[in-house]
């Protein structure tokens, strides 16, 4: 071997071994983060033990829902999300690619760490597009959607939010009906075996606050969580009058309870009915109308399985018959949030969500507020007295 052959021998030695760990470390994952769904994000709470992320200003390349076009339910773990046979699955975040693999508890799985401190996992998918390492973009396509079981002309796909390894639940910052992001600065903060969620007052909050005619931090009083028609303490110690003026809500702001259903029966009438019936199908999803605290959630006479909510603006929704309820007293939920499943339980005939409007305890026609052809709110401002008397003009 001559000198000239040994040199290049050398070169080629050494190059190898500096592209050795270049190979091996480039992704910065260790062999578990490659391997396992739930696990721990290295150095995320070693300077400190919480960290916020700001969603207020976020820009449209910087977020997609995983399936524009699906349908989103709640599941003990995260989302399942319906849609079409062979659908493009998306990256919710730009991040890095964590984990691409066959798992035996979501098939084929892609985990993706992005630069907020959060994960996302897409499971149960036909084909997985990205690997281990791979840069993607909010809205890149990274895996093709697998199929349902009971259906293989459908698609689906198990959708998860994670920090630290720990599920968090999607519904805490995505409105699953409108597939849009809360605008709000979120606090995460390490609890050891589990990461708690905690919404950061910012100058609008502590307006909406300051003028919202309900304190809605009070604990409920044994009173309010046994009774529905209870009153709300406080209400009218400031004023005589409440105002909600509904023009000025967003589409993130509301949602019809039951997507895409049909009245049954109508309020009022000879049977002097409090609410409105709306019906879909058995085990159907039902939606917060508005955001606000749980104020009753359990079995109560005719209503069976019910749940009340309180909002800020001094109105309360009710929504009744559930097969179950999947929110307890004092659970803070957001507009369009999933809070229960259409059923017949108490005096019912068939599936379907009783959909009541209350103020102090008082309920009132829906119809004032939500066009139930449309399924829309409507733009009017309602004013309501002490007494029990209501206006409710348009506002154009």
């Amino acid at each position: 071997m001559n000198t000239h052959t040994i040199k290049h021998f050398i070169f080629i030695l050494l190059v190898i071994l500096l592209w050795i760990p270049i190979l091996l470390f480039a992704d910065n994952f260790t062999p578990k983060e490659n391997q396992e769904i739930n696990t721990a994000t290295q150095g995320l709470f070693a300077k400190t033990k919480s960290f916020s992320v700001d969603f207020t200003n976020i820009k449209e390349t910087e977020y997609s829902f995983p399936l524009p076009v699906g349908k989103a339910t709640a599941t003990t773990r995260g989302l399942e999300i319906l849609t079409l046979k062979g659908d493009a699955v998306k990256a919710m975040f730009p991040g890095t690619v964590r984990l691409s693999r066959n798992l035996p508890s979501h098939g084929n799985v892609i985990v993706i760490r992005h630069n907020n401190g959060l994960e996302t996992v897409y499971g149960g998918n036909s084909q997985n597009l990205v690997k281990v390492g791979d840069r993607v973009k909010a809205g890149q396509t990274i895996a093709i959607v697998g199929t349902q079981a009971e259906n293989a002309e459908k698609g689906r796909l198990l959708f998860e939010i994670m920090v630290n390894g720990c599920n968090i639940n999607p519904q805490t910052l995505i409105q699953i009906n409108g597939h849009k992001l809360y605008k709000h600065i979120y606090k995460f903060t390490n609890r050891d075996k589990s990461v708690e969620i905690e919404i950061e007052d910012n100058e609008e909050d502590a307006i909406d606050n300051a003028d919202s005619p309900v304190d809605m931090e009070r604990e409920f009083t044994s009173q309010e969580q046994c009774i529905v028609s209870a009153k709300t303490p406080g209400l009218f110690d400031n004023s005589n009058t409440i105002t909600i003026n509904f023009a000025e809500y967003e589409d993130n702001d509301w949602c019809y309870p039951l997507i895409g259903s049909h009245v049954i029966s109508d309020y009022g009438g000879k049977r002097r009915h409090s609410g409105v019936d709306l019906k879909t199908k058995p085990n159907d999803d039902i939606h917060a109308a508005f955001t606000g605290r749980v104020r009753f959630a359990k079995s109560y006479a005719g209503y069976g399985n019910v749940i009340v909510i309180r909002h800020a603006s001094g109105l309360e929704t009710l929504y009744s018959h559930n097969s179950k309820n999947l929110v307890k007293v004092g659970d803070w939920v957001k507009a369009g949030q999933v809070i229960a499943l259409t059923g017949r339980t108490g005096r019912a005939t068939t599936e379907h969500c009783h959909f009541e409007i209350r103020i102090n305890g008082k309920a009132y026609n829906p119809a004032l507020i939500f066009n139930h052809a449309q399924r829309k709110l409507k733009r009017v401002k309602l004013i309501a007295n002490k007494n029990g008397k209501i206006s409710v003009s348009s506002v154009k």
